[in-house]
């Protein structure tokens, strides 16, 4: 008896099915079968009743089961309290980033992260703010970094790491290229190229036109920022971004919108009650944003 075949037989109780329990522990169906003929073999007692197609536990695997869930729960605690000793963490991280958006000091962070906890397993999903926070909400990522308009989600704790306004993006020889800055009705008498729905930007423009009673002329939307630039690039209308993303572009110019209250936010944000993985990875993003910012304050 091992440790393999007591996780094969738990897993093939709970989900009643040999080929789910085989995707559950990431073997082949017949690996899956052979260890658990080879388990009863060796308790001399069929553990599940094979007569029809739904698969059911006997006499004995009934009285086998909680035990082995115990042997299971006692073995994960044994890794666990080595792993405390060491200093090792284990598990899974999942983190939320908004579409076409980079950020080096979070990636700086993961490396760092990963070095230090290279046994966590970690996962990127890429989508815009309000479905990034649903995600956080609904638990299904563990951190994400979103825009905001003015302020960040209520009930979920949060990092500002740019709090910045709006900037209108165009090539060096449009009619506002050479305007220190442009109202906010000035700037919506233009076609405008934007970033979609339930994205920060998006949310402190529409905001913004709306305390103001502007109508903007929405031309075209894009999903990243690039891909905003490109299009004011080529004259298709005048891009709506932020202060830092302008900064990051070249043949561009970035002329601030006036009369806009609100601040764009981009920020960090996870669920109150969180785990040690995400425990563990917050201090190298607080000293990853920590070292940009005092680096960007130098220059």
């Amino acid at each position: 008896m091992d440790l393999r075949q007591l996780e094969y037989f738990v897993a093939v109780a709970e989900e009643a099915n040999f080929t789910r329990a085989a995707d559950r522990v990431h073997i082949t169906q017949s690996g899956v079968s052979a260890q658990i003929r080879q388990f009863e073999r060796e308790l001399g007692a069929e553990l599940f009743d094979r007569s029809s197609r739904t698969i059911r536990l006997t006499s004995a695997g009934q009285a086998a089961l909680p035990h082995a869930r115990a042997a299971l729960a006692a073995a994960g605690a044994v890794r666990q309290s080595i792993d405390d000793v060491n200093g090792l963490i284990r598990g899974r991280l999942t983190l939320g980033m908004i579409t076409g958006c980079t950020v080096t000091p979070l990636f700086d962070a993961l490396a760092t992260f990963h070095r230090r906890h290279p046994r966590i397993e970690i996962a990127l999903i890429e989508d815009n703010s309000d479905v990034l926070v649903e995600h956080v909400r609904a638990g299904t990522a563990d951190l994400a970094l979103v825009g905001a308009a003015g302020t960040t989600p209520e009930g979920l704790e949060s990092l500002t790491i740019v709090s910045e306004g709006l900037v209108a993006v165009v090539a060096p020889g449009h009619p506002l290229a050479q305007r220190e800055q442009v109202p906010l009705r000035g700037l919506a008498a233009y076609p405008l190229i934007c970033l979609p729905v339930g994205t920060g930007i998006r949310g402190v423009l529409d905001q913004a036109c709306a305390a103001a009673g502007v109508r903007p002329n929405l031309a075209l939307q894009a999903t990243a920022p690039g891909a905003v630039a490109d299009l004011a690039q080529r004259g298709l209308g005048v891009g709506v971004l932020s202060t830092s993303m302008a900064a990051e572009l070249d043949g561009l110019v970035a002329v601030p919108v006036d009369g806009v209250e609100l601040p764009a936010l981009l920020a960090l944000v996870w669920r109150k009650e969180s785990g040690s993985v995400l425990r563990a990875l917050l201090p190298h993003c607080r000293r990853a944003f920590e070292r940009s910012a005092s680096v960007a304050g130098a220059d």
